[in-house]
């Protein structure tokens, strides 16, 4: 899909078709309108479709006729109606007359600024809107961040009350969306890096100042993903351990029950045998040996609980 926009009178306006200083939105395009792109501001088609791959790595192409920036951004995912974070990369284009971004999917980081949410905010300052795009994006990694920290509490109190393979399971996504996050993070900060040495993408004195706040909300951003993720880890260690040691404790109950219950059956086995036996004759036999198993298994559990086994 390929959408058109300009800021006209400080507002975003959806314009038919292309003009100087506009944005053009690709989101999960067609291999025909990527065609039409490259053709039309002399893309290299492969740098077009590069975005659409969920695997590729955030990186800078500088050409001769445009400059092509390639971030992570976070999203989030439903599975089994359960929210899910994790990060697709996303394409922006800065050529001499448009900028064009390209991503697989809506993504809040874009739909603010179509939507108008964004201050300080015109598609022919070109720099500087890939500079608020990149503002725009650390800032919604902070955001899911504290998300991911609030549901690990939530999973955490649950665990409190009954530790089952299910919040296990909860806390294991939430420690792979960390993983996520931190590495899209790490990699984004080299493209921040670049882009202080690459002349072209400053263009207003107030984009310097800019870049400097989207480093300083990317840094920030990495030290919450390290600082969570670590927690995390820490919380599942312990309740593995405390999983394993509650299991430990059922099996030592089973067995002590074990051995308690073996005395009267090992005496039922003595006098079951086709043998002469004491109390044989009497008829009070059955409930002496009745009466005497019961004291032994008594006092067994005694002994065994003095030696706390249970």
């Amino acid at each position: 899909m390929v959408n058109y926009y300009r800021t006209m009178d400080h507002q975003m306006n959806e314009i038919s078709e292309a003009i100087e200083g506009s944005w053009i939105s690709l989101i999960h395009p067609t291999a025909a309108e990527l065609v039409q792109v490259s053709r039309d501001y002399k893309i290299d088609l492969d740098h077009l479709k590069a975005p659409l791959d969920e695997e590729e790595r955030s990186r800078i192409e500088v050409e001769d006729d445009y400059t092509l920036i390639i971030v992570d951004i976070p999203v989030t995912e439903e599975r089994k109606e359960k929210e899910y974070f994790l990060t697709i990369p996303c394409g922006i284009i800065l050529t001499n007359e448009v900028i064009i971004t390209v991503c697989l999917m809506e993504t809040p980081v874009l739909t603010d600024f179509r939507d108008g949410r964004v201050r300080n905010f015109w598609t022919f300052k070109r720099t500087r809107f890939i500079l608020q795009i990149l503002y725009r994006n650390a800032s919604l990694y902070l955001q899911y961040l504290r998300s991911i920290d609030k549901k690990s509490d939530e999973v955490e109190k649950q665990l409190h009350i009954s530790t089952k393979n299910q919040e296990l399971i909860e806390l294991l996504e939430l420690e792979k969306s960390l993983v996520y996050f931190s590495t899209s993070l790490r990699g984004n900060e080299l493209v921040l890096e670049k882009l202080l040495k690459i002349e072209k993408i400053k263009q207003y004195p107030e984009d310097e100042e800019l870049l400097d706040d989207v480093i300083i909300e990317n840094k920030q951003a990495i030290e919450m993903a390290d600082i969570y993720s670590n927690i995390l880890s820490g919380t599942m260690d312990a309740y593995a351990s405390v999983i394993s040691n509650n299991l430990n404790i059922v099996m030592k109950v089973l067995a002590v029950i074990t051995i308690v219950m073996s005395i009267p059956t090992m005496i039922a086995s003595f006098w079951g045998m086709n043998v002469p036996v004491p109390l044989a004759d009497s008829p009070h036999g059955f409930a002496v040996l009745v009466i005497a198993s019961l004291i032994l298994t008594v006092i067994g559990g005694i002994f065994l609980g003095k030696k706390k086994m249970f």
